[in-house]
Order: C-alpha cells, then structure tokens, then sequence
C-alpha cells in the first residue's frame, strides 16, 4: 500500500484499474487500456490492482464494484468512473486531467 502512495504522488497521471478474477466485465480492460497507452502514450502511467489480494485499497478508495477506472495526480483522486469504457470515450474523458 506504501508503493501505491508513492506512486499516486507523481506529476504523471496514474490511471489505476481495479479488477478481480471473477469479474466478466473486466475481461476487455485489459485491451482497452492498451490502446489508452498506445494514444497517450507516457502522459500516463497504468497500473491494475486486483481487489481480492488488496482489500485494504479497495476498503480506502471505495471500490465497491468493477470495473472500476480511477485517475490519480499528486497524491489525489481526480477522477473515477464504474465500468468499463471503449477506448475512444475513455481516452476522452482522462485526456483534460492529463494535459493540465
């Protein structure tokens, strides 16, 4: 968890992608986010945690259900969103937080 909180303290934006084994919906994400990094590139930096073996991150951020996207920079949440995106719509809704 200490790793995570260095992470997120960053000027990069960290997009954190929750998921667990059992999840179908979380099945394409993986996908998705390679063609978030393929557009964006190093403005981003994508991390996937599995909330099964980290129940404590998920208990902190509230992650109740997955899918679930959230956006970190300098410490902070900045935006999160439940379910899966296309990659298109995804890319457009994080790419204001990224350009800052």
């Amino acid at each position: 968890m200490s790793n995570f909180n260095h992470i997120i303290q960053d000027e990069t934006p960290v997009l954190v992608d929750c998921w667990a084994v059992w999840c179908t919906h979380c099945k394409p994400v993986p996908e998705i986010l390679k063609q978030v990094k393929i557009e964006i590139g190093d403005k981003v930096r994508i991390i996937k945690i599995d909330i099964d073996k980290n129940p404590a991150f998920a208990n902190q951020w509230h992650v109740q259900g997955v899918p679930m996207l959230m956006l970190f920079k300098e410490g902070k949440m900045i935006w999160r969103h439940a379910g899966a995106l296309p990659a298109s719509v995804l890319i457009e809704k994080i790419k204001p937080y990224i350009n800052r």
